[in-house]
């Protein structure tokens, strides 16, 4: 690619598709569990998460856990605690 090709800024378009190969969601310990009847969908969760994997649905939010880190960012910018956690290897789906 030549400098003529790059986008502006070197900005790239959104991904669009889930990416296979880069399956990280086995690294977390605690999985973010929504507690739907607290939550006010103010969002704070969705901006925070580095990994993008929250998604607001007509259902309300739903978490990626293929690619959830269970690095807790979520739970701790909820304003009314409808996000806790739950050790991985003891939950059920």
């Amino acid at each position: 690619m030549t400098h003529t090709e790059m986008p502006f800024a070197g900005t790239v378009d959104c991904p669009t598709t889930v990416n296979r190969g880069m399956v990280t969601g086995c690294w977390k310990m605690k999985r973010p569990v929504q507690n739907r009847d607290l939550c006010t969908e103010c969002l704070n969760c969705w901006i925070v998460c580095p990994d993008a994997c929250i998604t607001q649905t007509d259902d309300g939010l739903t978490w990626n856990y293929e690619f959830c880190k269970g690095c807790g960012l979520c739970g701790q910018e909820c304003p009314v605690g409808a996000i806790t956690y739950v050790p991985e290897l003891e939950f059920k789906d």
